[in-house]
């Protein structure tokens, strides 16, 4: 007899989001329905407001993707004033958002989705001489790696389970079936967890840097960037530079070390297929390597039912949001730029679930072509590796080879996980690059930061980039020198999108057909291939009054 499980709400993740699924006899999932809780409007707020407003405004989607939009909505004023940054500005802009990358991916793994695949009460049974001879046969000098280091740790959690506050690691399905690292790798990888702790804030201060702050980075400008003043001073250059060989050695000594331990272990389930989804993977580009955007480090383009033999070409005037099952109003899906965000909300049925094919969501279905498509890391490893992007083909064969495991893995909630940390890699591989081109044009005598521009009467633009998550756009239309249309498409969107108009389902649903539970009362194989997406609920709905009046309350039990 089939069942419905509710999870309600995910945790470890940005916002509020709700996964229904539907169980067979054998607990293995057969439908799936995922439901964001709070509504979006931000995108009204800034209707009839001078366009440069809208950067600082709509960064305020998320505490967490704040840069992200920022960046985004700069780039859509571009587009629609007609004006480029000069070199310099697109360098200094390329390493805050390089912070941005190493900072939240290293945050996501051990914070967020670490704890899906670690089990934390194993790591008090391991052996630390054994964990060091594990953490060495996956890297030659491996990150805070002791017999000492590791018995301090075990010391340090063992004082949480005996005072009865585990913190961090308070409600997890501690003994489940589904863990399957051995307790000297979880002892490692929990060791960097704690670690990661104290590397996090490095990252932060990479981008405060140049931003000026984080959260909230104030340092950006249509045409350019403000923050003249820390590009021309060579101790700031410095300052950045320091931080980011500490986090860049975090990355290769801690981060892709515990990946492919945890790949060795789980190997089984990446070559089943477990999480692989929709299978169609779209990406905007991003990290321009020139002032035209010609060249970017992350790909443009998509990549069709997992058909990495063609990789096609991206085309703009495909993307629309259909909101056949969200609770908007509306009969038709829409390009951004005419796009509307008028709330219909329904709820769910008497028993709380969600009313079979009616609307269950206030997150939109973006699609490509009508159908549905996965955006992020991952997005970005397939399409590259299928136009034969060099530096991702030897990231992803290198990987490949270590572990002895096919490309097809990729297409799994374990390739999700594992393209993230490469894409980390990636990123600081090419970070410092960046520093050196800025040097090399101050030296030049090249220290323009920005390109004076002004508010057209009419027109229309879109910043279309890759964040952390995956492809972001914003879509802005000017009328009478203010904002009459805004639109933001944001990753979380694209991958949290309930079914569309042809009933098909977005990728967090779809990710989940087909995974059997050890457990139904414990669905860590559930949480586990959310968690691999990274999501972030914030900036997928937003709610916001500018009266600052009480809108709604919620209690989380």
């Amino acid at each position: 007899m089939s069942q419905r499980i509710i999870i309600d709400p995910i945790t470890r993740i940005e916002g509020h989001l709700r996964i229904e699924v539907e169980l067979d006899e054998q607990n293995v999932v057969r439908d799936a329905w995922s439901s964001i809780t709070l509504w979006r409007g931000i995108e009204t707020i800034v209707k009839g407001r001078d366009p440069r407003d809208a950067p600082l405004m709509v960064q305020r989607f998320c505490g967490v993707c704040t840069y992200s939009h920022y960046e985004a909505s700069i780039l859509a004023l571009e587009d629609a004033f007609g004006v480029r940054p000069p070199a310099n500005a697109r360098i200094v802009r390329n390493l805050i958002n390089a912070a941005q990358y190493m900072t939240d991916h290293v945050m996501h793994f051990y914070h967020l989705h670490g704890l899906d695949w670690v089990d934390i009460t194993k790591a008090l049974t391991a052996d630390p001489k054994k964990a060091v001879d594990l953490a060495k046969s996956v890297h030659e000098n491996p990150y805070n790696c002791s017999e000492t280091h590791y018995r301090a740790v075990q010391k340090r959690l063992t004082r949480y389970v005996e005072s009865g506050r585990l913190g961090p690691f308070a409600n997890a399905y501690w003994g489940n079936p589904s863990f399957k690292l051995s307790p000297e790798a979880n002892l490692v990888i929990v060791s960097h967890y704690l670690d990661a702790l104290a590397v996090s804030k490095v990252g932060a201060q990479m981008m405060a840097i140049f931003g000026g702050k984080n959260p909230h980075p104030q340092s950006l400008v249509a045409g350019g960037i403000t923050s003249v003043m820390d590009v021309l001073d060579a101790h700031r250059i410095g300052e950045y530079l320091f931080r980011f060989k500490e986090l860049k050695n975090f990355i290769e000594t801690a981060y892709l070390p515990d990946v492919i331990i945890a790949a060795g272990a789980y190997k089984d389930e990446g070559l089943a297929g477990i999480g692989g989804g929709v299978k169609s993977y779209l990406c905007y580009g991003g990290f321009p390597l020139d002032d035209e955007w010609n060249k970017t480090l992350l790909p443009r383009g998509v990549v069709v039912a997992g058909d990495i033999a063609n990789p096609k070409e991206l085309d703009e005037n495909k993307i629309a949001e259909d909101i056949a099952h969200s609770w908007y109003k509306g009969d038709k899906p829409l390009h951004p730029y005419v796009g509307t965000t008028d709330p219909e909300y329904t709820g769910y049925d008497a028993k709380g679930n969600v009313k079979g094919d009616e609307k269950y969501t206030w997150c939109k279905s973006p699609t490509y072509e009508g159908q549905p498509y996965e955006v992020g890391p991952l997005a970005r490893f397939i399409v590259g590796y299928a136009q034969g992007h060099p530096q991702i083909k030897e990231l992803v064969d290198g990987t490949l080879k270590a572990t002895g495991l096919p490309v097809t893995v990729l297409f799994s909630t374990l390739g999700r996980t594992a393209a993230r940390a490469l894409e980390t890699k990636l990123v600081a591989d090419n970070a410092e690059g960046w520093i050196n081109e800025l040097v090399g044009n101050i030296k030049a005598g090249d220290t323009r930061t920005w390109t004076r521009c002004d508010v057209p009467e009419e027109g229309k633009g879109r910043g279309m980039t890759e964040v952390p998550r995956g492809a972001l756009g914003h879509w802005i239309v000017i009328k009478n020198h203010v904002t009459e249309n805004y639109q933001a498409i944001v990753p979380s969107t694209w991958n949290c999108a309930p079914r569309n108009t042809e009933g098909k389902r977005g990728p967090y649903e779809e990710s989940l057909i087909g995974t059997r539970l050890a457990n139904a009362e414990q669905p860590l194989e559930i949480i586990r291939t959310i968690h691999s997406f990274d999501p972030c609920m914030a900036c997928a709905v937003h709610i916001i009054s500018p009266r600052f009046r009480e809108i709604k309350k919620f209690r989380v039990l």
